[in-house]
């Protein structure tokens, strides 16, 4: 079994793999004037994202919750539906808007009244639906969080990202940035259950997925200035779009205007423009280039949606704030007011540029 594991490690550990054709893992022996990076050390991630998991927690307790207060956000309950075993498996079994016909039958199965069963699903359904409260909480950690290091030793432009990086010291900087990073998208996979549910729910995933790849891919092969560019044109986007949600949450609507414009620039310069592209031409150059690929895909599915809403943006200002566009065709279930118009176009975008259709609770 020893035999098979080592062999297993050494196959995975390939040097004509990862490293170029004048490079071999003897380089990444530590000197007096080098540290490499060793794969082992990523392990620190797993106990550093529940300390994640921890600090997020006291984020949104007292930080995020006296803000929401002090804009007039207010934390309201919802009325939870009396237990019922056979509703509750139709709702999340067959569908969470039953017909007249089907709440007509679940109403003779479980001996209570139509409206009865009506009340109860309007209610089920509410909880699906995450309040302002917890969305703000949600974006005010991840605004926190994802304010990218400003040092100018690990970042590079694109044309100078040569081979010769992978022989450079790590610097202690990049160390906690490539921790910080990844204990983070390693504490959102572990909340997927119970942060708030987004349309492109799927999405996210692969996302996360793709960037813990790529970044243990970088470290283990001495990529980090690579990494952490890539990592730099990837957050500089979130942060005013995180803000813009804050304000946006908060009623704040020419500042909520003024930052999602920001971040649609943001967002268009950094995925489409600067996004990195020059790398080195070995084996891994595939695996590393495959898994920017998927980042990139996910950037045209977000990107298109940060174009319809920044279309409906303008179109909006043009036509005045009078217009009231058909609702069956509207990215909103609403009219719009006076001065409201960034604000219903706004409440579509949400944690990394997904459409959301801004649900309105039952009563």
């Amino acid at each position: 079994m020893k035999h098979v594991i080592d062999t297993l490690y050494n196959w995975f550990w390939w040097e004509n793999f990862w490293m170029p054709a004048n490079c071999s893992w003897a380089d990444f022996q530590d000197r007096h004037d080098f540290v490499a990076p060793k794969p082992h050390q990523l392990f620190a991630i797993f106990p550093y994202a529940v300390a994640m998991l921890g600090i997020r927690f006291l984020v949104e307790r007292f930080i995020a919750a006296p803000l929401a207060n002090s804009f007039g956000i207010k934390n309201v309950e919802r009325i939870k539906p009396l237990p019922h075993p056979i509703l509750e498996r139709f709702f999340k079994e067959r569908t969470k808007k039953p017909s007249q016909l089907e709440i007509s039958k679940l109403a003779k199965k479980c001996n209570w009244s139509v409206h009865l069963v009506e009340k109860w699903f309007r209610r089920r359904r509410n909880l699906e639906i995450p309040t302002l409260y917890k969305k703000f909480q949600e974006s005010c950690f991840r605004h926190i969080l994802l304010h990218p290091w400003r040092n100018p030793q690990y970042f590079a432009v694109p044309r100078n990202n040569q081979l010769s990086f992978s022989l450079q010291s790590v610097l202690p900087s990049q160390y906690w940035y490539y921790m910080l990073e990844m204990s983070f998208y390693l504490s959102l996979l572990f909340t997927l259950g119970t942060d708030t549910k987004r349309k492109d729910f799927r999405a996210h995933v692969v996302h996360h997925l793709a960037a813990l790849a790529l970044m243990f891919s970088s470290w283990s092969a001495n990529y980090i200035r690579l990494g952490t560019l890539v990592m730099l044109v990837h957050d500089i986007a979130d942060v005013p779009l995180e803000a813009a949600k804050l304000f946006n949450y908060a009623r704040w609507e020419k500042t909520c205007s003024a930052l999602f414009v920001t971040f649609a620039i943001t967002f268009f310069i950094s995925r489409f423009i600067f996004f990195p592209f020059c790398t080195t031409v070995v084996m891994a150059y595939f695996v590393f280039n495959g898994q920017l690929l998927i980042l990139q895909a996910l950037h045209i599915y977000w990107g298109y949606f940060v174009f319809q809403i920044l279309k409906k943006f303008i179109f909006l200002k043009v036509r005045g704030p009078n217009f009231q566009p058909n609702a069956r065709k509207a990215y909103w279930p609403m009219s719009l007011d006076n001065g409201g118009n960034c604000f219903k176009t706004l409440s579509v975008c949400r944690l990394n540029y997904e459409v959301d259709l801004n649900q309105k609770v039952e009563f």
